[in-house]
């Protein structure tokens, strides 16, 4: 009997010990805690909405081509004896690039040359014999001249020496403008080829921009429209320009091509691949950075500051550029807008102002 009233004590006295103790952990428990999850309110940049010019930006992909283009060849197959640059080079306007051999072309000229005087000569005894003296050959009809140029080979012979002249002219290939030269490919001591292009000469420091827009976005651009173009090979690169052509056809995808002067500053590539972004004043608008635009069951929601708490309202974009947004609807001028902080923020959640945008606050 003693035995089990002994027993019976000690399991009160264990049931006792591990309520208490119980006890103990949640309270612990329940002050951990309090003390790690206090009430912090969310951290918030702001802005006032206010109107503002707004630049509308319409982003394509274009390909760059030089202003002033030419494909440079000799006009006859002699020998190349000079080649004075080579790819890369920068020339002036009138420059020498290259050189045939004239020994065959200043024979041929010679040659052309004795038989224009031969002829001129022929044309001489023609005259005569029709009753002309040689003082009045300017005053002879245009009928008998042209039927006496005929009968001594006068044409045939001046055609021939100014055919002589020009091929021994152009025997030294020279620069037509200031440029760049490209495409250089042949060797010295090697026969020209006529139907194969010597070298390019390219304008690098006036550039041309194709890019095409859509047929809807039309309205946005004009001529004189500036310009901002992007190398894909080089994105920290960034040249300016302005529309100079708009084509008026769309083609059967709805695209219309547009091209845009630019300056390269010599470090733009004929076909070289760019982004274009085209800017156009709107006028005063209210704008909005893109942060504060967050989406919410795929509707674009803006929060605004109000006695502490972020509001939750609904709004509609009208354009956009690399960083704004323009408002249709769903905010006023005067709003203090949320524009960082807010990805995870709920309706009149309490916020803390870190930073105002517009006046540097804290």
């Amino acid at each position: 009997m003693k035995r089990k009233e002994t027993c019976l004590c000690l399991c009160l006295l264990m049931i006792l010990f591990i309520a208490c103790s119980g006890e103990k952990k949640k309270e612990a428990s329940e002050k951990g805690v309090e003390t790690v999850l206090p009430d912090i309110k969310n951290e918030v940049t702001v802005i006032p909405l206010r109107k503002q010019v707004f630049n509308h930006e319409l982003v394509s992909n274009g390909k760059v081509a030089a202003l002033g283009f030419a494909d440079l060849r000799f006009q006859t197959a002699e020998v190349i004896v000079h080649i004075w640059v080579k790819n890369g080079d920068k020339v002036r306007k009138g420059q020498k690039l290259a050189e045939l051999d004239k020994f065959r072309l200043g024979n041929k000229l010679l040659q052309a040359k004795n038989a224009l005087e031969k002829a001129r000569l022929e044309l001489q005894d023609v005259l005569i014999g029709q009753g002309y003296a040689a003082k009045d050959f300017e005053k002879v009809p245009d009928a008998t001249m042209k039927l006496a140029k005929v009968k001594s080979g006068y044409d045939q012979s001046k055609a021939d020496y100014d055919l002589a002249l020009y091929e021994e002219q152009h025997a030294t290939l020279v620069a037509p403008f200031d440029g760049t030269v490209a495409n250089l490919f042949s060797k010295p001591m090697n026969v020209a080829s006529t139907a194969n292009v010597f070298c390019t000469l390219m304008d690098t420091r006036s550039m041309e921009v194709d890019f095409s827009v859509l047929e809807s976005e039309l309205p946005l651009l004009k001529k004189g429209d500036k310009v901002q173009i992007t190398p894909f090979a080089d994105v920290s690169a960034l040249h300016e320009g302005s529309i100079a052509e708009i084509n008026p056809l769309v083609d059967d995808k709805g695209m219309v091509k547009v091209r845009a002067r630019v300056n390269g500053n010599a470090k733009l590539f004929n076909g070289m691949n760019v982004r274009v972004s085209v800017h156009r004043s709107l006028g005063e608008q209210l704008v909005i950075p893109k942060s504060a635009v967050v989406l919410r069951s795929s509707k674009q929601v803006v929060f605004t500051l109000k006695d502490g708490k972020a509001m939750w309202n609904y709004i509609h974009t009208a354009l956009e550029n690399a960083d704004s947004y323009s408002i249709a609807d769903g905010l006023n001028e005067g709003d203090t807008v949320i524009v960082t902080g807010n990805i995870n923020l709920a309706h009149e959640a309490p916020v803390s102002v870190v930073k105002n945008l517009q006046t540097g606050r804290k």
